[in-house]
Parts: C-alpha cells; structure tokens; sequence
C-alpha cells in the first residue's frame, strides 16, 4: 500500500523513504494543498492509499470510521523531518504488517 502524507509533513519524506514506501506521494503532489480532512480521507480511499498525519482529526476520523483508508498517526511533537524519517524507517516493518492487516484501521507511533 501507498502512503499519502499529508500536509504537516514534509515533501522529502515521500523520497526520503520511496526505498521503503514507493509510489508514496505527499498531498501537494495529489493537487491537495488546500484540501479539507473529508476531501483527503475520500482521496486516499479512493486511490488505495493510507494517510500519514500528525494531526489527530484523522485519528478520530479512523475511530468513527474504520477503513479504508488506513491511518498511521505520528504521536511526535514538534521535530525534524530527519527524525520523522528515522521513525517510520525504524517502524517499517510494523507499518508494513499494519498495512497487510485487513482488521487494524490505525496505527499510532511514538
């Protein structure tokens, strides 16, 4: 599965881990720059994407909503976009197990 991050992310991140994640696209490259949350989640169901936020709307979203698409939901504060990427390459193989599993809707990492 690919991941669509979303606004409060980096763009680098989508290259930074196309390695680990390819065809990942961030939401200014979707023509999402001004998209609303209703718009994005529509998007990334549509498309087979799970959404990358820090922004936990799409959190409660997920909860009332279930899946598609899958949240993964950075629990960070304020950081780097190099820490991010150390994360989620750090946690890839979770991410991978998550996006495989038809049941889990949200992953939250820390």
């Amino acid at each position: 599965m690919k991941l669509l991050f979303d606004q409060n992310l980096s763009p680098w991140l989508c290259r930074t881990l196309s390695d680990l994640f390819p065809n990942s696209v961030h939401v200014r490259e979707a023509g999402l720059r001004e998209a609303d949350d209703a718009i994005i989640w529509d998007y990334a169901a549509r498309h087979g994407f799970a959404i990358v936020t820090k922004d936990a709307d799409f959190r409660q979203r997920s909860f009332l909503l279930g899946h598609p698409p899958k949240i993964v939901w950075l629990r960070l504060g304020n950081c780097s976009t190099k820490a991010i990427d150390a994360l989620l390459r750090s946690r890839a193989a979770e991410i991978e197990e998550f996006l495989a599993d038809e049941q889990k809707s949200f992953l939250g990492l820390s």
